[in-house]
């Protein structure tokens, strides 16, 4: 009996860093899309705090609108209507509607 056997090569093994690419390019994605925007964001916001001065007009992150009447530290004072004046951190500050003209 003659078998004839025929010699198969075994398939070729990927390599490690095309097991890894789609790794890669996920992380970048989200790098791009999701982290760097927040980041610009996040920073815009700072910038914004840093530069807040007496006499703005703000929006707290409560949807209460005021003026700023003073600033110490973290602890904001705002001045809601004639006799009512609320101290807030500065954090809780979402937006300035309105620069102190000077």
């Amino acid at each position: 009996m003659n078998i004839l056997f025929l010699a198969q090569a075994p398939p070729p093994q990927p390599s490690p860093f095309s097991a890894l690419l789609p790794l890669i390019l996920i992380f970048f994605v989200f790098y791009f899309l999701l982290i760097l925007p927040q980041q610009k964001k996040e920073k815009l916001r700072k910038k914004m705090l840093d530069e807040l001065k007496e006499g703005d007009k703000i929006v707290t992150i409560g949807g209460l609108i005021g003026e700023v009447e003073k600033i110490k530290d973290e602890i904001v004072t705002v001045k809601f209507r004639e006799n009512t004046k609320i101290d807030i951190v500065k954090n809780a500050i979402s937006q300035v509607i309105e620069k102190k003209k000077e």
